[in-house]
């Protein structure tokens, strides 16, 4: 195991502290969030804290923090107290160069509607507008502002709840389910990095929260104790309902060529043939088949 650093959060100056959080809690949603000034003056921004906490109510929270060189709270702080009105909209691969550039700090009166280059959609149930380039906009009510402090890198909460959102057909599939590949998002992480949540770096799984799976405890030892396999790859078989029965593990042998030939290289029992049982259950289980992988594991 690679040693760990230990670190006192009161030992690092706030920038470091900051670096190390953001990126190590990452990817992180973009909250591209547009707001309104008591002036009608329209201001967006984009914020990596953030993320949606609750179904119902539908509640959204994202934190404005204080800036950390000089201790100042942004215009969107400014503007939700002054009326309590968001819209909140996901960000694209298309949309992140524009919005890097709503990320700068202008003055209040400029509009970076028009230095992003993006377009202002009038909402339905609040006054701030939709970014119209975004294909999931969230017309939100800000129920509550709670501040973690007044120090520079303290941050604000926001509290939003949804009273109207609006999505792209575009990007909603057969299942009546938002297609991650057609919506394209983008996260943060630390530093100048983003990602793309789409194509290649897409996996799924799929794990019931209401079957009780076997775990790895009940898995046999010598699975357990894998010097070869991965802890991700036992937890694909850990993850089934129960152990193969000694006629599934015959029926393995009897149909998978390939395995029985393997077998008859080393004798049962011995260290050799483990090791080759344990990589091609490694195959066995990059192809998915995880109950053959286990019963390819527990032939003696």
């Amino acid at each position: 195991m690679s040693k760990m650093r230990s670190i006192n959060p009161q030992d690092l100056e706030i920038k470091d502290l900051h670096q190390f959080m953001v990126g190590a809690i990452a990817p992180r949603p973009i909250a591209f969030v547009s707001t309104i000034d008591e002036n009608g003056l329209a201001n967006i921004a984009p914020y990596s804290f953030f993320n949606a906490f609750s179904s119902n109510p539908p509640m959204m929270v994202f934190s404005s923090n204080r800036t950390v060189r000089g201790n100042t709270t942004k215009d969107t702080l400014h503007n939700i107290q002054a009326n309590q009105e968001v819209v909140i909209n996901v960000v694209t691969y298309d949309m992140v160069q524009q919005m890097t550039l709503a990320s700068i700090s202008y003055p209040a009166h400029i509009d970076e509607f028009a230095k992003a280059g993006f377009t202002p959609l009038a909402a339905e149930t609040v006054a701030p507008f939709r970014i119209a380039e975004s294909p999931v906009q969230f017309e939100c009510k800000v129920e509550q502002i709670v501040s973690l402090g007044e120090h520079g890198g303290a941050g604000n909460l926001m509290f939003c709840k949804v009273q109207r959102f609006h999505i792209d057909e575009a990007v909603i599939d057969e299942r009546n389910r938002i297609d991650p590949h057609k919506l394209d998002l983008v996260g943060r992480l630390g530093r100048a990095y983003y990602v793309r949540a789409s194509g290649d770096a897409l996996f799924s799984i799929y794990q019931n929260p209401s079957d009780l799976a076997l775990g790895f405890d009940q898995l046999p030892a010598h699975i357990r104790q894998s010097n070869t396999l991965k802890g991700s790859e036992i937890a694909c078989m850990a993850g089934l309902m129960a152990l193969p029965t000694p006629q599934e593990i015959e029926q393995l042998v009897q149909k998978d060529d390939n395995l029985a030939n393997l077998l008859e290289l080393a004798p049962a029992g011995s260290s050799a043939r483990f090791e080759m049982q344990e990589r091609y259950a490694r195959t066995l289980i990059q192809q998915g088949e995880y109950a053959n992988a286990l019963a390819c594991l527990m032939i003696e």
